[in-house]
């Protein structure tokens, strides 16, 4: 029987859907796991480049290297031309990217048994804010380095729409769905009227009513959250003598940002820390900042902020473990300062909600569910506004990491067969 393949190729995690007619599922993509973080590591030791887990696992453990994440987010931006060093060679973003695309081909080729050529593929409502020239040449961009990876025939699809098609296959009645798709690095939003009697048709473009979508996501809430949090611990707002000025934001803002956090090792800015070190009145702050560039401990820090965010899904407070920093350097972070931290992007993602529901040329109390589907939207803050703004909407919870794929691979199975 002809499978029909689609891939969510996402900023902090990626899953590729498959349907074989009767069975619609995600396949595995490392070891038995439907899922893998976006990741990829370069082993300077024996050149070999891992994935996922596997490529976070090995950088942890110290081994000489180069790691890269969220290289979706370099998508529409002028870094997407860029080459960078892993080792003795430079290699452009569009090849670190087109290496994981190829990853996630293999895997779906290995549960085909043959070579794939068609495929369809996620996209966020807007790779790029207000800009639709540069949100379209970051399609293309994707396409190309799907077609350089072996694809021929390549569909793209609004991951929320994605979502709506898999919430669809499960529903008894037509729904006028809200669906909320909050991930690493966009949140995305599409209104659908959706019915069990109209799931087939191939054709859904009158059901869409509307799709809005702003480049806020959960690794914009670690930036947030380490910056304003995490940084002063390391020297953020510390003053330089003589003349007694902060010492450069520039630098905490990449030490928080997965994609540019690489940008710092070098000896160039060794030697720019170290000048700050010396006249500093915050000596010590400065000499731990030093210390994470030196050693390379950037990604190390961005992973237990990541933890501290996701335990604050659940509880009030929780502990940063920063002692590969300093001995017994322990941080308590509070779900209040969590909220306080990501509060204005929560607004912005809500008043992009307000627009689809505008553009939808529908009231909000015709929406009768909220779909949500992305690991962000495990965020209390942003369940609490969600109740708060629709009390009357049923919430349903889709595949926090699965949703797209499922419904993308479905989607396939309209468009190719």
């Amino acid at each position: 029987m002809t499978k029909y393949f689609g891939i969510d190729f996402g900023t902090s995690n990626s899953t590729i859907g498959c349907n074989d007619g009767d069975k619609n599922f995600l396949i595995p993509v490392e070891l038995a796991s439907t899922t893998i973080p976006s990741a990829v590591f370069f082993n300077f030791e024996t050149n070999e480049c891992l994935f996922g887990r596997l490529a976070m696992k090995e950088y942890l453990s110290e081994a000489e290297g180069r790691l890269m994440r969220s290289l979706k987010s370099i998508l529409g931006t002028s870094l997407i031309e860029d080459t960078t060093p892993i080792g003795r060679k430079s290699i452009s973003f569009k090849e670190i990217i087109g290496c994981f695309i190829k990853e996630l081909k293999t895997k779906a080729e290995i549960v085909n048994g043959s070579n794939i050529e068609n495929i369809v593929l996620g996209r966020p409502v807007r790779f790029v804010d207000d800009d639709d020239n540069k949100d379209l040449y970051a399609q293309r961009q994707l396409e190309q380095i799907a077609k350089d990876q072996g694809f021929k025939n390549i569909i793209f699809q609004y991951e929320p729409v994605a979502a709506a098609i898999h919430y669809e296959q499960i529903i008894t009645k037509e729904e006028v769905a809200l669906i909320v798709d909050i991930g690493g690095g966009t949140s995305d939003f599409s209104i659908v009227r959706l019915s069990p009697n109209r799931k087939s048709i191939d054709d859904r473009k009158d059901d869409i009513l509307s799709n809005n979508g702003i480049h806020i996501g959960g690794t914009d809430f670690d930036k947030q959250f380490s910056f304003l949090n995490i940084m002063p611990h390391l020297g953020h707002k510390t003053l330089i003598k003589p003349k007694n000025l902060p010492v450069p934001n520039y630098i905490f803002s990449d030490l928080s940002t997965w994609h540019k956090i690489n940008l710092l090792y070098n000896s160039k800015f060794e030697s720019l820390i170290n000048d700050i070190c010396k006249n500093s009145h915050e000596k010590h702050l400065i000499e731990r900042l030093l210390k994470v560039i030196k050693q390379r401990k950037g990604h190390n820090l961005a992973i237990e902020v990541e933890k501290a965010k996701i335990s604050l899904t659940a509880g009030e407070y929780t502990n940063i473990d920063l002692s590969f920093i300093e001995k017994d350097l322990d941080i308590e972070l509070s779900i209040t300062q969590l909220n306080e931290s990501i509060g204005s992007m929560v607004e912005d993602i809500f008043l992009n909600i307000e627009d689809v529901i505008k553009n939808s040329k529908i009231n909000p109390s015709d929406i009768s569910t909220i779909f949500l589907t992305g690991g962000s939207t495990a965020i209390r803050l942003i369940n609490e506004s969600i109740i708060s703004r629709f009390p009357k909407a049923k919430i349903v919870k889709g595949d926090v990491f699965g949703s797209v794929g499922l419904g993308l691979s479905i989607e396939a199975k309209r468009k190719f067969s």
